[in-house]
């Protein structure tokens, strides 16, 4: 029967070159009718016609080059005793370099009748339970992947820098690195500060002590929200050394501690931060004297 099926197979590919052969040759017949019939004067016509006959006659010394090929280098005969040698040695013919992913498909057709899929939660593994023709059956065994566990995985020095800069840097300033290094995500996508933390929370890597939202340790602007100051009174006491405050590198996030805030010596330079109640800048009977907004000289009357 296999030897049967070969046979057909050749004649029908045999066949199908010939009928190549006659369409290129017809189509030839017909190029040349058209360019014989056109006004010699349109030249514009006759040059178009002439280079589609030209065409017309190198596709068709294409194939008759590949039908003469065919005919000098026959197929090698395929008789009983050769499908059986094949079949004894079906590892060497699998892995042999000849044979195509097509063939390999063929192969595993004609030995396979069906494959039980199924899954054991217990151990995490796909059981492959595989019918052979003939009454034979084999059990296969692989380990089921993880939760996101695919082939569209960020890549291992994308994971590595993220991994490096988590403590010391944002997830704003992770994903710009991140870009400006040409570095994607699994899916190809470009960074933002979303999928920098979706990534770390997966990977369980902790963010920089500021971006863990916990209470203890806050940016510049929330501690100034918590004393119910702006900014700059914020950055002024860290400059003054009264706040102490941690800064990884040169331009990076302060990071402070809440219970720096409660520190006596901060209080005490809020509270000579505020406006001083003391006597009026002038005399209220004084209309002479020019009152400039934010200044009180001693010398002032």
């Amino acid at each position: 029967m296999a030897e049967r099926e070969v046979g057909q197979h050749r004649d029908e590919r045999r066949r199908a070159l010939e009928l190549e052969c006659q369409q290129a040759a017809y189509e030839v017949t017909l190029a040349a009718r058209r360019y014989e019939s056109v006004d010699p004067d349109n030249r514009l016509v006759a040059a178009e016609l002439e280079a589609r006959w030209n065409a017309a006659m190198v596709r068709l010394r294409e194939c008759e080059a590949r039908r003469a090929a065919r005919v000098e280098s026959p197929a090698p005969p395929v008789t009983r005793e050769s499908l059986l040698a094949l079949a004894d040695d079906l590892e060497g013919a699998w892995y042999a370099p000849t044979t195509d992913m097509r063939t390999k498909q063929r192969l595993a057709r004609a030995l396979i009748e069906e494959i039980v899929v199924d899954v054991d939660d217990a151990t995490r593994e796909v059981v492959l339970l595989i019918h052979w023709r003939g009454g034979q059956h084999s059990e296969v065994r692989v380990r089921k992947p993880g939760p996101g566990e695919h082939t569209k995985r960020t890549s291992a020095d994308a994971g590595q820098l993220i991994r490096e800069m988590a403590t010391r840097w944002s997830d704003v300033d992770i994903a710009a690195t991140l870009n400006r290094l040409g570095l994607t995500t699994g899916q190809g996508n470009s960074w933002n500060e979303r999928r920098v933390g979706n990534y770390r929370r997966k990977a369980g890597i902790p963010g920089y002590e500021s971006a863990v939202k916990n209470g203890r340790c806050l940016t510049m602007l929330e501690a100034a929200q918590t004393l119910g100051v702006t900014c700059h009174v914020i950055r002024t006491l860290i400059h003054d050394g009264i706040l102490p405050a941690r800064q990884v590198v040169f331009d990076a996030p302060w990071q402070i501690r809440a219970a720096d805030l409660e520190r006596s010596a901060v209080h005490a330079a809020l509270q000579r931060r505020r406006p001083r109640q003391g006597r009026p800048c002038r005399n209220a009977g004084d209309t002479s004297t020019l009152m400039i907004p934010g200044t009180c000289g001693e010398g002032a009357q």
